[in-house]
């Protein structure tokens, strides 16, 4: 229908200043030693569900911002900015890359600039580089240059091409178990991610390195009857260390992902959640060390509403924690050692 602009296009016509990619390199080098175990900081990858509006992200991030001041020393609050929302069925909203105006038709040119430009505001106002999710692995361009975390969702971690161009990342990215809670998938997407390859990406040929940053990320399975497995109790994290010793992977590292099916979506027991991660930390120095941070949905307003419900900060696709919650909680994980 359009040709729409190339990654590259909309990066020089939205450009990042200098002085945010020395703010960016220095937060990357940062996080990268958490997942190598340089460092022992604690990553807590926490926002909206989906990044529908940018004032009231750009709101939630200042907000964290202060917080992160507090917990610097202890944790590293990587701000939630994403800007693609898979729904399972595929209806309803995508996200603002597809409609930057949530009640208005798909606008995917204005989308990739609102996408862009929330992104940079964000950075420029807070410091904080963000994580997004990578559900387009030909979209990754159009941010390659903000990002300092990317999540690869439960659906998208058997794809190839998401694999593939993971591999070819120089910043953390989280494979998530699918929603049949294989281990042995997500552990073998990691390995795929962490290795070269040669393949075809947007018209060309290219030839990765491998990205040694790859790691896991558990948000719970489903079940044949649809049920909700949460798989981030201690029984689960001593069996994901077991297999990450049987192969093959560097920087054994996994983040736990507190909402979607560990909470079966409800979002305030993602606190409980969070809490009993850091007990299991406690318990045992090998998990200590495979249990790199948590992922935990949370916005201004908790709960969720519809497109078009009119209250400020509240998710329009899954329910969030609120911000009072989450200031305590991210207090409350800062206390643990």
């Amino acid at each position: 229908m359009n040709k729409l602009p190339t990654p590259e296009e909309i990066r020089n016509d939205y450009p990042i200043p200098p002085e945010l990619k020395e703010v960016k390199a220095m937060r990357d080098a940062e996080i990268k030693d958490v997942i190598t175990g340089r460092s022992n900081k604690f990553l807590v990858i926490v926002g909206p569900c989906s990044a529908d509006n940018e004032d009231s992200v750009c709101d939630y991030v200042n907000r964290l911002s202060k917080i992160n001041d507090k917990v610097k020393d202890k944790l590293i609050l990587i701000p939630r900015i994403y800007t693609n929302k898979p729904r399972t069925t595929g209806e309803g909203y995508k996200g603002i890359i597809h409609q930057p105006d949530p009640e208005k038709k798909p606008d995917f040119l204005a989308g990739l600039v609102a996408m862009r430009k929330m992104h940079i505001r964000a950075l420029t106002e807070t410091g904080l580089t963000a994580a997004d999710e990578m559900l387009y692995p030909e979209n990754w361009g159009y941010v390659s240059d903000i990002l300092s975390y990317v999540a690869i969702g439960a659906r998208s971690v058997e794809d190839q091409q998401h694999r593939l161009t993971v591999s070819g990342f120089d910043i953390p990215a989280g494979m998530k178990n699918p929603t049949s809670g294989d281990f042995s998938v997500m552990l073998n997407a990691v390995y795929a991610a962490q290795h070269h390859h040669s393949f075809i990406y947007r018209g060309w040929e290219v030839k990765t390195d491998g990205n040694e940053l790859a790691h896991t990320v558990l948000r719970g399975s489903n079940n044949k009857h649809g049920q909700n497995i949460p798989n981030y109790h201690y029984e689960d994290l001593n069996l994901l260390l077991q297999m990450y010793n049987k192969m093959d992977l560097l920087n054994p590292a996994c983040i736990i992902d507190a909402n979607h099916s560990n909470s079966g979506k409800q979002f305030e027991q993602q606190i409980r959640i969070t809490k009993e991660v850091m007990h299991s930390r406690k318990l045992n120095s090998d998990i200590h060390q495979l249990v790199k941070g948590v992922m935990i949905e949370s916005y201004i307003e908790e709960g969720c509403q519809k497109v078009g419900g009119g209250v400020y900060g509240k998710s329009i696709t899954d329910p969030c924690l609120g911000w009072s919650d989450t200031e305590r909680l991210i207090y409350d994980i800062a206390e643990y050692d």
